[in-house]
């Protein structure tokens, strides 16, 4: 590619272009009435086509014909969307965007993470496109606070650093949500678990059991949180906490609360642990809490052991059992001084199951463990799984061969879904694949 000299620098055409998009977007925001609201309307777009052409009749913008169409696209795109990351925002095709600088940008596409072609001017560029972020959520981001988590109109979860903590220079992470929110049988066709699994969740959902959803980082909890959310009963009345606003849950009698961080320095915060602690005072009967990482995690296990059962949470976990170890470091994160013996029977008197997600080395989501705690052995935590992901001889990296296999012990929760109308086969447990789980109506 030929580069063109622009003042001392020696800059590529592309980038060049995208200086001068950059430079009249601005221009162009600057001349809109204030009242205005920047949405993809056919009259918005319209008075920005009207302002388009009386800047390029005071401005030589050099700019071939046959990029005339595709620059007033991303020219919209500057002032209406999210800039140079729009079209990647708008490709289903797109799960993570990854802007490590302004000249390097990851996007993850069907679980393989690749280099874009997607360039920003300079920091101020990104730096622009992260305000058009936060903004509207009232966050805030700069010198005194340099890391903000903030989420897309679609839902999808944002965390941006600025300097001093970003060393070169402002970055932002985009984990993007579907449109269409995932469902039981998208997960079943995917593969993350078969439907033996899947009517066994719905059941233990629906008779009220106590869940944690635990993963590694990208396995998909929040995803499938907000699956095992759709089995909760129209009628049950629930409280969602979430640092940045993502579940989308269809029933009607939810009460859904949100983080707030400092707007700017000395402003107030209120964190997830203090609206779990609010939420006990909102008479709810299920509490979902987007994820657990900091004290929160003990108010958790309260409300869990004082009749708000069938609650619902996330924690980062390689595994059942480092999620019982990583929820005692959480719960001694709250401040109090409590024996580990202690932490460790409230754990077992509050968590029925264990939903253990992981992303594998072929790139796909699976749950791997449905475990059930079954008490304590003296200090020990004792565990089963009712479900299990086997890896098979033949897996590659492109391709992991694997099957979903009972646990072969029949769960102590059995009696505990059958009081809710549920009556499982031991076949279903036990080994035989033409076990199912019948639910009796009522």
């Amino acid at each position: 590619m030929q580069s063109e000299k622009i003042g001392a620098n020696t800059v590529a055409p592309d980038k060049k272009l995208a200086a001068t998009r950059l430079w009249l977007a601005q221009k162009i925001e600057a001349s809109l009435p204030k009242t205005i609201i920047l949405d993809r309307t056919p009259q918005t777009i319209k008075l920005i086509q009207d302002r388009y052409k009386l800047a390029r009749q005071h401005a030589s913008l050099d700019i071939a014909p046959a990029e005339e169409r595709q620059f007033f696209d991303d020219l919209l795109d500057e002032i209406l969307g999210f800039g140079p990351l729009e079209k990647a925002l708008n490709d289903e095709t797109v799960t993570e965007v990854m802007v490590n600088r302004a000249d390097l940008v990851y996007i993850e596409q069907k679980g393989k993470i690749t280099e874009s072609d997607i360039i920003f001017v300079d920091d101020a560029h990104v730096e622009r496109v992260i305000r058009k972020i936060i903004e509207p959520l009232g966050r805030y981001v700069g010198k005194d606070s340099p890391l903000v988590d903030a989420r897309l109109p679609d839902g999808s979860r944002v965390n941006a650093v600025v300097s001093p903590c970003a060393i070169d220079g402002p970055n932002i992470t985009i984990r993007k949500f579907s449109r269409t929110p995932f469902g039981i049988q998208d997960l079943i066709n995917f593969g993350s678990l078969n439907q033996d699994m899947a009517d066994f969740l719905e059941a233990c959902v629906r008779a009220k059991l106590n869940i944690v959803v635990s993963g590694g980082t990208g396995s998909g909890k929040t995803s499938l949180l907000n699956v095992l959310s759709r089995f909760i009963p129209d009628g049950d009345r629930i409280v969602t906490i979430e640092d940045a606003a993502e579940l989308s849950l269809l029933q009607r009698h939810v009460v859904r609360l949100e983080t707030k961080k400092p707007a700017k320095a000395g402003d107030s915060e209120v964190t997830v642990r203090d609206l779990v602690i609010n939420a006990l005072r909102m008479r709810p009967e299920r509490i979902v809490v987007g994820e657990c990482r900091g004290g929160e995690a003990l108010d958790m296990l309260q409300a869990m052991n004082t009749g708000h059962d069938g609650s619902l949470t996330t924690i980062h976990a390689n595994n059942p059992r480092d999620t019982i170890s990583r929820l005692e470091t959480l719960v001694l994160m709250a401040g109090m001084d409590l024996p580990l013996s202690v932490v460790r029977k409230q754990i077992v008197s509050a968590v029925d199951l264990f939903v253990q997600q992981a992303r594998l080395r072929d790139g796909s989501r699976k749950v791997i463990n449905i475990t059930e705690i079954t008490g304590m052995e003296g200090e020990t935590v004792v565990m089963q799984d009712i479900f299990k992901f086997e890896e098979q001889r033949g897996s590659t990296e492109e391709n992991l061969i694997g099957e979903f296999l009972p646990g072969g012990m029949r769960p102590n929760c059995e009696q505990r879904l059958r009081t809710y109308g549920y009556n499982p086969p031991a076949s279903l447990f036990m080994g035989n694949r033409n076990g199912n789980l019948s639910r009796r109506v009522r």
